[in-house]
């Protein structure tokens, strides 16, 4: 077994604490491993001043880690799944994903308990379009202020900007230790997550056998199959951080529920559906839910955004 493992990781504190937490459990596990975490600046941590759906691209938080996996310089990266493309470079696989943290977004505010207490021509905070597209949906009289940068930055802009809410991903603050900040937490049936929104995961060489078995207990079979779906529905949208985008997979009771959902970049169109299956058929129930979403009116929303002529 490998005497050392070496875990790539952006050097934010959410980043740090989500590699921390990985790299304490295979310390608990194997306590003859050491484990070290190295710092690696991504393109998304070096552009903090524009938002992302304007950098476009995708790899924004991975690639410079994936580059460290394929040179070898590290043995492993820890991702937050939502920040992971789906495609993943030749050589590299994820092939573990850890038990899912709390999907659902949260609401944060000094003044207000509930978004809908916030009063019409309100100020929101959030950097993120399916955000931005749910909540314009459900309150067309609030203004949505572009955010970017990390949870500290975030909850700072919510005073300094006097802003009268902030949404933030529960996953993140319950991770920083932070849940205290949350106001309250939006259901899924609200607003659906991001995809992949608080599930981590672990990515390394397809032919490093030694990292795939050590990391392998760390693998939870039902977040595995609930963000494959979710992974699925986007990899069939082509979707990035430039179209309003969400789904969120459950697995109840032996079955697959999966959420999805298209929307315009005003929130003025919004399509939903949910579809459900067999878990051995996720990828698939994924597909087939964007299919219906596309005929219904999906298609032509994304060839608004993308420029082009989207089937």
């Amino acid at each position: 077994m490998k005497p050392t493992l070496r875990i790539g990781t952006r050097g934010s504190a959410l980043a740090l604490a989500q590699a921390t937490l990985v790299q304490q459990q295979i310390q608990d596990r194997y306590p003859q491993i050491a484990v070290d975490l190295e710092i690696i600046k991504t393109t998304g941590d070096k552009i903090q001043d524009v938002p992302l759906a304007k950098i476009g691209g995708k790899g924004l938080f991975t690639k410079e880690i994936e580059l460290a996996i394929l040179a070898g310089e590290v043995d492993l990266g820890v991702h937050s799944m939502k920040d992971v493309p789906t495609e993943v470079p030749e050589g590299l696989v994820i092939g573990i994903t850890t038990s899912r943290e709390d999907p659902r977004d949260a609401f944060i505010s000094r003044k207000y308990q509930a978004l809908e207490e916030v009063p019409p021509g309100g100020r929101l905070g959030t950097g993120s379009l399916r955000r931005r597209a749910q909540l314009l949906n459900l309150r067309p009289d609030l203004e949505i202020v572009p955010l970017r940068g990390n949870v500290d930055t975030r909850l700072r802009k919510l005073v300094a900007e006097n802003l009268d809410a902030v949404i933030l991903a529960t996953a993140g603050l319950r991770r920083l230790g932070r849940a205290e900040e949350i106001t309250a937490v939006i259901p899924a049936e609200v607003m659906v997550p991001a995809i992949g929104q608080g599930a981590l995961g672990l990515e390394y060489r397809q032919d490093d056998e030694e990292t795939r078995d050590i990391l392998a207990f760390l693998d939870d079979p039902a977040t595995r199959v609930a963000v494959a779906a979710e992974r699925a529905f986007l990899a069939r949208l082509e979707g990035g951080c430039q179209v309003p985008i969400a789904a969120y997979g459950e697995l109840q009771e032996g079955t697959v529920v999966l959420d999805g959902l298209i929307g315009d970049l005003n929130g003025s169109r919004i399509f939903r559906d949910r579809i459900a299956g067999d878990p051995a058929e996720a990828a698939a129930l994924g597909r087939r839910l964007a299919e219906r979403l596309l005929a219904r009116g999906g298609a032509q929303i994304l060839s608004e955004v993308y420029g082009r002529s989207f089937r």
